[in-house]
């Protein structure tokens, strides 16, 4: 969940945590608009959802608060290609699975944004004040915390109704679900704790204390354990989702806010709001590792994998067959294969090529000369092809080239080459030396 937090930033200094009425509610969440959200090095107000949307290509949705709409962005130009009118105030956004629907909690409810055609489909009333929203794993339901009523609205994906309303501690914010959809965890502000709900019954099994002033909260991928940044006492609460029990509570910055886990589970990241940087934690000791300072109160934090451009390579092959001798004056029954892997026309070394004719032969390491060569013994027959091929890895392109032998010399077999190789040149080679 991100950009939701149920005291604001600018709020803390004053050590109260009263609910207040009328405008309260205006002023709170508009407090929670400042926060920032980063995905792949970008930095996009409030919060963010891609989908595999219906549309071509990845799309980002953004609730602008004040505006009363959502933009969404081309991820592959970086520009606003629509803006959806949604309502009042309109704070977190969640997406599908699938990528077909767009969930933003607004002052009326809870609005649903078909992404094939970026249009408000319907809204669904909630409880009073909704804040944050998470879609289970499987996309059945939905999940979301409301702030002012102290409940969790229900809803049921396919009919878009509120199938339920579950209570909670006081002053609901922050929610995340486990990656098997088994359970939802909703951090209290006020009462300070957090609640569990049993998604198989939509019931609170089990209430956990954790620090002051509990914003977000977190689930690591694999599920055993959920982190919970606590605003007023400064720290993180571990919960071990075996036993719903903290198991640690870690100190890190000023008014800890956003918290995000990497992919790979190990480690953490926290933005401070009040002491202007990020705490990095070490899941495997829960420890604080590193501090990173950072801009003016950063709110919110999120994680993303950024691909990078790989270098294309080429590919050539020449074979060879045995030298004539004394012994076999018409030509040996062996045959070498010498292939030549470069990038922007350079060789590359130390790179795996497999050398195959519709069974492996051999794989060999490139030298520094970009050269790989296996050797193929015994005699050939007419009609057979020989490829080479470089897998690619993460700094470069995979390549592939093959050789066809015909009447007794190695031609091309153009058709060979891979989608998106089309620069690899291929030689025509004739049997002898040179």
């Amino acid at each position: 969940m991100s950009g939701i937090a149920v005291l604001g930033a600018s709020e803390q200094g004053s050590g109260g945590r009263s609910r207040g009425g009328g405008g309260s509610w205006w002023v709170l969440a508009r407090a929670w608009v400042a926060g920032v959200a980063v995905l792949a090095g970008l930095a996009i107000p409030i919060a963010v959802a891609t989908p595999a949307a219906a549309q071509t290509g990845t799309f980002a949705y953004v609730p602008n608060f004040t505006s009363q709409n959502v933009s969404v962005i081309d991820t592959a130009t970086n520009t606003v290609t629509t803006t959806i009118p949604v309502g009042a105030l309109p704070l977190d956004v969640a997406i599908s699975p699938d990528g077909t629907r767009v969930y933003v909690t607004a002052s009326s409810g809870v609005v649903v944004i078909d992404t094939a055609t970026n249009t408000v489909i319907t809204t669904i009333p909630v409880g009073s004040a909704p804040v944050g929203v998470v879609v289970t794993p499987d996309g059945t339901r939905v999940y979301v915390t409301n702030s002012i009523s102290d409940d969790v609205s229900v809803i049921d994906t396919a009919t878009n109704t509120v199938i339920t309303t579950i209570p909670v501690g006081d002053a609901p914010g922050g929610v995340a679900v486990t990656p098997d959809g088994s359970r939802v965890y909703v951090t209290n502000s006020l009462s300070d704790d957090v609640s569990v709900i049993d998604t198989a019954t939509n019931t609170v099994t089990t209430t956990i204390p954790v620090g002051d002033a509990p914003r977000e909260v977190a689930v690591t991928p694999d599920g055993s354990r959920v982190y919970v940044t606590n605003s007023l006492s400064d720290d993180v609460s571990v919960i071990d989702t075996a036993t719903n029990t903290v198991t640690t509570t870690i100190p890190v910055g000023d008014a800890p806010n956003g918290v995000a886990v990497t992919p790979d589970g190990t480690r953490v990241y926290v933005a401070n709001s009040g002491s202007d940087d990020v705490s990095v934690i070490d899941t495997a000791t829960n420890t604080v590792t590193t501090t990173i300072p950072v801009g003016d109160n950063p709110t919110e934090v999120a994680i993303g994998t950024v691909t990078t451009e790989r270098t294309p390579t080429k590919l050539t092959l020449k074979a060879k067959k045995k030298d004539k001798d004394k012994d076999h004056p018409e030509g040996g029954d062996g045959l070498t294969l010498t292939a030549k892997l470069t990038a922007e026309g350079q060789p590359l070394e130390g790179k795996d090529i497999t050398f195959t004719n519709a069974i492996p032969l051999c794989t060999e390491t490139t030298n520094a000369q970009g050269k790989a060569t296996c050797k193929v013994p015994g005699k050939q027959d007419k009609d057979t092809c020989y490829t080479a091929t470089f897998a690619g890895d993460d700094t470069y392109l995979p390549s592939t080239v093959t050789l066809c032998k015909k009447r007794d010399d190695y031609k091309p077999d153009l058709s060979s080459v891979l989608p998106g190789q089309s620069d690899v040149r291929i030689p025509v080679l004739s049997s002898g030396k040179g």
